[in-house]
């Protein structure tokens, strides 16, 4: 079904920078089949994560305190895609990958990375578009670091100001933390209000 729930482009400007952040200023998101084919998806149901109403677990406060962990924004970013697609099934192919240079090149795609002992060992990344924040992926080698990689997005946000995380798909992972689905309407509310915000995540 066409421009409700996702949208193709011509091969050719399938994922062009620009059009991709057109689509994804939209609220559209892209992901490839098991064939390589990439479509745009709007769900009528879509999930977030209020930014005022962020919940951090006791348990995981207190791990961070004692972690160890080192973070870092947007210094490695292609590299954390490349983590987050490093699994059995994954919908980030390597076009996908590819599309998402041009993205970085135009200041759109950035990074939560999480080191220990100056390896990365977990992170997250999405894409911005004024007051929006769209999550895409995350990944962790060690336990806990795409959750305190959540966090510490969470705090990025707060500090910049930003009026929306988008999470895409509900899951018992992100509930935790206080994600909640919302109708498209009510997200189509919230990016034209996030677009009222010139704001930069650096």
């Amino acid at each position: 079904m066409h421009m409700n729930n996702k949208k193709s482009f011509s091969k050719k400007d399938l994922l062009k920078p620009e059009n991709m952040i057109f689509m994804y200023a939209r609220g559209a998101f892209p992901m490839a089949d098991e064939s390589g084919r990439i479509d745009w998806y709007m769900p009528e149901i879509r999930t977030v994560i209020p930014l005022d109403k962020f919940n951090t677990p006791r348990s995981l406060k207190k791990f961070l305190d004692t972690s160890g962990f080192e973070f870092y924004y947007d210094k490695n970013t292609m590299e954390v895609i490349k983590n987050c697609s490093d699994r059995e099934s994954t919908w980030i192919s390597e076009e996908l990958i590819d599309a998402y240079s041009g993205l970085e090149k135009l200041g759109y795609l950035h990074s939560v990375e999480v080191y220990q002992k100056a390896n990365l060992v977990g992170g997250l990344y999405g894409i911005t578009y004024r007051g929006a924040f769209f999550g895409e992926s995350m990944f962790s080698k060690v336990p806990q670091a795409s959750k305190c990689a959540l966090v510490k997005l969470v705090e990025r946000l707060r500090e910049k100001k930003f009026i929306l995380l988008d999470v895409q798909y509900q899951t018992e992972h992100l509930k935790m933390f206080g994600a909640k689905e919302i109708p498209f309407e009510e997200f189509t509310s919230l990016l034209l209000e996030s677009y009222n915000k010139e704001i930069s995540f650096n």
